[in-house]
């Protein structure tokens, strides 16, 4: 009895190549052994793996649509194992990697490989300010990446006909060799070199991607990138990646994100730094301040006597704090650095009065010597720290 390739996928019959995708990538992210390593899972894994094998070439779909099994006949390709030996190293970052390593596998009974094969992932690079990692951006990129072709849409062939069966390796996608030892005969497979292992040829490739089913393109397209982003992440894009060959599922795009260098502040994860600088005398009198951040103007509000060093933290004026998940939960703080200027340039008058100041408080050089002569003062305070 023909199995039911379609409610495999969930799909109906009258899917397109596009719906079967995406069936696909779903189903596989779900149950993919990385994912689930359930036994049952990894059953209905390899139940999605052979119907998107069979309902992304359109001779074994014709076949299934026809009411037949194109994977049922003996020495065919049912009952591939996306599993087995060739195929090692799965990894979450190619989820589907598994099933085309698998059925690019040249041992002996495995069959063609499917000329269906998924895109490769994409990386691009953009700089933002730190006013736009603040406040998040949409930014329209331009990308170069393999499209699906438009001519063929994918098949490689030239419109109304169809791969046609290998006649080198007669559609098993491998050539076998006897050779005799002292053992017997030794008989070995290799990669059929007509057909790279595919079974079938295009005898009349499509002319504008030359049988690939995809070609080079460059496109605009539009990401959005969050509020509270940092030099490093990276954004992904589902599916905007490179088209894989045969049209095959196209991978994702990933852009990065380059922070600039800003003339005012420092960012410690979603906290931000930045330095003010006072004069002597307004550090002795207080002040308010006004300072400009990402997001409008602060008061920073200095009391009177404040010391070089000092550090002054408004809450909830930092950066947006993004988690994982891309929700942003509250916001980071701001530290303003306080260092008071001394001043180099006086004029006779400014000396004057500093002198005059100095002798009020008793701060002047023959006051401090005198204090320094008694055992007591400036300099008895540096032995004490020793």
């Amino acid at each position: 009895m023909a199995r039911d390739y379609y409610g495999t996928l969930g799909i109906r019959q009258d899917a397109d190549a596009a719906e079967i995708k995406r069936a696909y990538r779903k189903l596989a992210r779900e149950l993919h052994p990385d994912v689930n390593p359930d036994e049952a899972a990894q059953v209905r894994f390899r139940e999605v793996t052979t119907a998107y094998e069979v309902l992304s070439d359109p001779q074994k779909r014709k076949i299934v649509d026809m009411g037949g099994d194109p994977m049922g006949a003996p020495g065919g390709a049912g009952g591939r194992d996306p599993f087995a030996g060739g195929a090692g190293g799965f990894g979450l970052g190619d989820i589907m990697d598994a099933f085309f390593g698998a059925a690019g596998g040249t041992g002996g009974g495995r069959g063609p490989r499917s000329r269906v094969q998924p895109g490769s992932d994409a990386l691009l690079r953009i700089q933002m300010t730190l006013e736009e990692c603040f406040a998040g951006i949409s930014r329209e990129i331009t990308v170069d990446t393999a499209v699906l072709c438009d001519l063929c849409r994918g098949s490689g062939c030239v419109a109304g006909t169809s791969p046609v069966t290998c006649d080198t390796c007669g559609g098993r996608g491998e050539v076998q060799s006897v050779q005799r030892s002292f053992l017997g005969q030794v008989v070995t497979a290799r990669p059929c070199p007509t057909c790279r292992g595919l079974g079938e040829t295009i005898p009349d490739p499509c002319t504008r991607c030359s049988g690939e089913g995809r070609v080079r393109s460059r496109r605009t397209i539009t990401v959005k990138i969050p509020a509270g982003v940092a030099d490093g992440m990276r954004v992904r894009l589902s599916g905007q990646g490179e088209v894989g060959p045969g049209g095959g599922p196209a991978g994702d795009l990933y852009v990065e994100v380059e922070e600039l260098a800003h003339s005012s502040f420092e960012r410690e994860g979603a906290h931000l730094h930045c330095t003010i600088r006072v004069p002597m005398t307004t550090a002795a009198l207080g002040a308010v301040l006004p300072l400009e951040t990402l997001d409008g103007t602060v008061d920073v509000d200095l009391t009177a006597g404040t010391q070089s060093d000092t550090e002054l933290v408004m809450s909830g004026r930092g950066l947006p704090r993004l988690r994982s998940t891309g929700r942003v939960d509250g916001r980071g703080d701001l530290h303003v650095h306080i260092e008071v200027e001394v001043p180099t340039r006086l004029d006779a008058r400014q000396t004057e009065l500093l002198r005059e100041l100095a002798q009020l408080r008793g701060e002047d050089e023959h006051t401090l010597a005198s204090a320094n002569g008694r055992g007591g003062g400036l300099f008895s305070k540096f032995r004490g720290r020793r």
